[in-house]
């Protein structure tokens, strides 16, 4: 035990293992606010679509050698984000097939790009750390983590002055309307707001891990408390806690960040569904 603690006061002398906790963290919290609301309003998918949407921005700002592609993925995945809730409202393409459309046209256009603009000299390698998750996440530098930083604190901020609409929105979308609430401008802010997670996010699990780091601790806390606001106090608790154990085990034993992550919030949401199912009896 001696030796453990050792071995992470010596990986914590690295400023890198800092940022990447910190970025993990604050990564945790905004993806499990907006999971909640996500999961209620059976848009889950969406979370798995915008991933391949940033991918297809990210293989494409890698063709046009652009340094920072954050500044690039962002504001590209916001807009489909608002296009996929457009065609939610379009009579001739649903949301579910939008969503799909968008996702897997994204997901193939820019291996396609890759493939023939900017053929890497490890294309397979940098394509599966990129859907699965890799060490990027280890190698945040200073600039990087306040960035996350910033943008986690404005979705907090959001997220916090619009709750009353946003729980409105997720029970009854019509009442609210009723009620005066202008729908469709909190619901462009709302996907904005989840584009940005998923662009985040990115640089922890990878993009098709995304939907499992917005759903589990969602799901989890759901199979305990009841109320709106518990459920997304405690997804908040299980999505850091999943996350900071997934960061320890993954930095110590070397396993991948992303499917480390998503390993331990499985394992907390069977822990999760055995309490339910103890309490239900």
């Amino acid at each position: 035990m001696t030796e453990l603690f050792e071995t992470i006061k010596l990986y914590f002398s690295f400023s890198f293992v800092t940022y990447a906790f910190i970025a993990g963290i604050m990564i945790a919290i905004v993806s499990s606010l907006l999971g909640v609301t996500l999961v209620l309003k059976r848009f889950s998918y969406i979370g798995d679509g915008l991933s391949h949407t940033a991918f297809g921005a990210m293989a494409l700002a890698s063709v046009l050698k652009i340094s920072h592609s954050t500044i690039f993925v962002l504001p590209v995945t916001v807009l489909f984000a608002i296009l996929i809730l457009c065609a939610k409202e379009n009579s001739k393409i649903k949301g579910d097939a939008s969503v799909a459309m968008i996702s897997t046209g994204a997901l193939a256009i820019g291996y396609f790009l890759m493939n023939i603009f900017s053929p890497p000299a490890n294309l397979s390698g940098d394509v599966c750390s990129t859907l699965f998750g890799s060490t990027l996440i280890l190698t945040l530098t200073k600039t990087d983590t306040i960035f996350s930083v910033i943008i986690a604190a404005i979705v907090i901020i959001l997220f916090l002055y619009f709750y009353n609409r946003i729980f409105g929105l997720t029970f009854d979308e019509d009442f609210a309307h009723t009620c005066g609430i202008n729908t469709k401008i909190v619901n462009i802010i709302f996907s904005s707001v989840v584009a940005a997670v998923i662009v985040l996010a990115m640089n922890l699990v990878g993009t098709l891990l995304i939907s499992a780091l917005i759903i589990f601790p969602s799901v989890s806390s759901m199979m305990i408390f009841k109320s709106f606001k518990r459920v997304t106090i405690y997804s908040c608790v299980f999505s850091v806690t999943g996350t900071v154990i997934g960061l320890f085990v993954s930095v110590i034993s070397g396993t991948p960040v992303g499917a480390t992550i998503v390993v331990i919030d499985i394992v907390i949401f069977t822990i999760c569904s055995v309490i339910s199912k103890i309490r239900s009896l």
